[in-house]
């Protein structure tokens, strides 16, 4: 999708392409009914480090660690092989995450340079900066063709600035064009799929909308499946209204199962269960 264009806030226009609203006003009632549960105003905390987990977990499946919960609840070591490294990376992300949200809307890059550093946590050049041209990309499920790096370096320049002006657009737009874009242009030579979806969550988190980040749509995401996920995307790719929409939707239901998640932890934590 472009980010550049006549209209004074591309992304607001985003809000009445048809189903966008339905979307918005479906993950309003999900994150409400989180919310609004007893548990929240007394253990919030705790919802908020086990949906930390449990996104974590989420992200790194898609982008090929597909571990049981359990598993990454128990493991210390995560430098093993590259699906443990994959794991460190996205626990890694989603601990980072919560340092960079006043950051993020004055200096969006910085922060993507900064997810990156942490997710590579290497010492590796390449680590933290955007890839340059003929620079391969190590990125799980996501194969559709790469842009130029010089390509890149314009739209996360177009991305970053719609950052800052600001929009009216609702988080779910805004951060489902993050997401979408991060994957689109994948910037970095790795761990691409695990920057993007923590962007979207420092907006949601940023926004307000999900404040407390207990809404983790990494959960979603990894229950609709990794096909979804692709059909998804290539909608997004397309650059129609319909495919951008179809996005935002897909989108919209992972945070949608994202709080629906954290609402059975309520249940259980309110059981005694957990």
């Amino acid at each position: 999708m472009s980010t550049t264009g006549a209209t004074a806030d591309p992304l607001a226009a985003l809000g009445s392409l048809p189903g966008v609203a339905d979307s918005v006003e479906s993950v309003r009632k999900a994150v409400d009914r989180v919310y609004g549960h007893r548990i929240m105003r007394r253990r919030s905390s705790e919802i908020t480090s086990e949906a930390a987990l449990r996104g974590a977990r989420g992200s790194a499946a898609l982008s090929g660690a597909d571990w049981a919960l359990e598993e990454v609840r128990r493991r210390t070591d995560f430098g093993g092989d590259d699906e443990a490294r994959t794991v460190g990376a996205a626990l890694r992300l989603t601990a980072e995450a919560g340092q960079l949200l006043s950051i993020w809307r004055q200096s969006p890059l910085r922060v993507l340079a900064r997810l990156h550093l942490v997710a590579a946590a290497e010492n590796d050049d390449r680590a933290g900066r955007p890839r340059q041209e003929g620079e391969p990309v190590d990125e799980a499920l996501i194969t559709q063709p790469l842009p130029s790096a010089a390509e890149v370096s314009g739209r996360l320049e177009g991305l970053s600035g719609l950052i800052i002006a600001g929009s009216s657009a609702p988080a779910l737009v805004t951060a489902a064009v993050v997401h979408g874009e991060l994957l689109a242009l994948r910037p970095f030579v790795s761990y691409n799929g695990l920057v993007a979806r923590t962007a979207e969550r420092i907006v949601l988190v940023g926004s307000g909308l999900d404040p407390k980040s207990v809404c983790p749509a990494e959960v979603g995401y990894a229950e609709l499946g990794g096909e979804a996920y692709l059909t998804a995307f290539d909608a997004y790719l397309s650059g129609t209204a319909e495919g951008v929409a179809a996005w935002i939707a897909h989108c919209g239901k992972a945070v949608g199962l994202g709080a629906r998640e954290s609402t059975a932890v309520c249940e259980a934590l309110q059981r005694g269960a957990a």
